[in-house]
């Protein structure tokens, strides 16, 4: 059985590449948009294609190039989406300024929660009881499926728009990321009624937009994907929760962050310190300055901007890809490419190219030694979105340690009863501009 690499673009097309041998199997027509995001649910299955205002259902394994289903109700661009891990609903988000849960066999909408803003990235929290989205006025909403409202507001930075969201995959950290470059981390606390959050630290990262966060499925490794042609490592430190106060929870709402806008106690914001006192551990401003995470590896040789990243299932590869047209797959111990694919062409006066990239729960890394994978080529537009599935000679499938659901309670949603899916899959999202 052959590794699949599954890639789509601005071209109208979504494609599938025997990834050993660079030769495209298939190819099906996308003719309503553009795709802007991928999700292949964990059994290799389905592929769910997000284009301009549908998402739409594909048999990986069938030769028919129509949609099994095809799921509408949204009116922008759909920025995210997202399968629960038994595969009976599916999330979305979209430029329209909402998040809607759809039922997967029938295609309806059982949801549909207003942001008031453009939504730019989806993430379902372990427990299957909550939704994370982010938007463009620089909000941060926690859905709380049970009760069906939003149960936190948080605004890390005001004004400043939030790109991506992360959460781990034992439900303990969320993560966001904005386009000032900075990354925001709070700790997750379920309780039987509620889900309290902590500060934990917040830092700058890029000099630039940070395009795509993702924590890795051992939550050891934080990535962020940035403007600034680079994607970054850094290193996940523990933090005792009991040095921190859990956010209250006021009307249904909380916030903490930067500026403390709602209720809720908001994240040291660092003093002006002279050099002896940073050294001085008993100085109070640098006792409650927060400690960023530690730098890892700088992953450089990207010709533009990074715009999104997928961590092997045992966290020791990276995949980024970029809009120079390239995807690069990264071993982190080394900090090396060891796969390179290309073929992803536009003409030379784009200033909107975009490349993202996703992989399912059950993913492929390298074993050592074996000689690179042909570049790809054929495609004649940049990589929307990508994932990988199969078993191939250079690659194994290594059983995904992300799939927190397994040992966590499943919190059942009204209505939602049947499914045609066993799926959950990594998704990003980013609507700036390569300018």
């Amino acid at each position: 059985m052959s590794v699949i690499l599954c890639t789509a673009g601005y071209d109208h097309t979504i494609r599938f590449w025997e990834a050993l041998s660079g030769i495209c199997s298939r190819t099906i027509q996308h003719p309503d948009s553009q795709v802007n995001r991928l999700c292949i649910s964990p059994d290799k299955r389905f592929l769910a294609a997000a284009g301009h205002h549908t998402v739409k259902l594909y048999d990986i394994k069938s030769t028919n190039p129509n949609p099994l289903l095809t799921f509408e109700g949204h009116t922008g661009n759909i920025t995210g989406v997202a399968f629960h891990c038994e595969g009976k609903w599916m999330v979305t988000s979209s430029e329209d300024g909402t998040v809607k849960i759809w039922e997967t066999r029938s295609g309806t909408i059982q949801r549909s929660y207003n942001h008031g803003s453009p939504v730019n990235d989806v993430v379902i929290h372990p427990n299957q009881g909550e939704i994370i989205s982010c938007d463009r006025s620089g909000s941060v909403r926690i859905w709380d499926l049970a009760e069906n409202n939003c149960s936190h507001q948080l605004i890390p930075e005001e004004d400043v728009s939030v790109s991506s969201v992360t959460v781990a995959s034992d439900g303990s950290l969320l993560c966001a990321a904005n386009n000032a470059g900075n990354v925001f981390v709070w700790a997750l606390i379920q309780n039987y009624e509620h889900t309290s959050l902590l500060p934990v630290t917040h830092f700058s990262a890029h000099k630039e937009y940070i395009t795509r966060i993702l924590l890795s499925p051992d939550v050891k490794k934080l990535a962020t994907c940035s403007a600034d042609h680079t994607a970054k490592i850094w290193e996940v430190i523990d933090v005792d929760p009991t040095q921190q106060v859990p956010l209250p929870i006021s009307n249904g709402t909380s916030t903490n962050g930067m500026h403390s806008v709602l209720n809720g106690a908001a994240f040291p914001a660092p003093s002006p310190l002279t050099p002896d006192d940073e050294q001085d551990p008993n100085n109070p401003s640098n006792q409650r300055k927060p400690k960023p995470y530690p730098l890892e590896a700088t992953l450089q040789g990207h010709q533009r901007w990074v715009w999104d990243c997928a961590f092997s299932a045992d966290s020791a590869y990276l995949v980024t890809a970029c809009s120079d047209h390239y995807a690069r797959l990264w071993e982190l111990h080394s900090q090396q490419v060891i796969r390179q694919y290309n073929g992803h062409h536009r003409g030379a006066d784009s200033d909107k190219e975009r490349s993202r990239a996703a992989m399912p729960n059950q993913i492929v890394t390298v074993q050592p030694g074996r000689t690179p994978v042909p570049a790809f080529t054929g495609l004649t537009q940049p990589v929307q979105d990508s994932g990988i599935s199969g078993l191939g000679q250079s690659f194994v499938v290594v059983s995904g340690s992300n799939l927190a659901a397994d040992h966590t309670p499943y919190v059942p949603i009204p209505g939602f009863t049947s499914a045609s899916l066993d799926s959950q899959a990594v998704a990003s999202s980013s609507d700036e501009e390569d300018e």
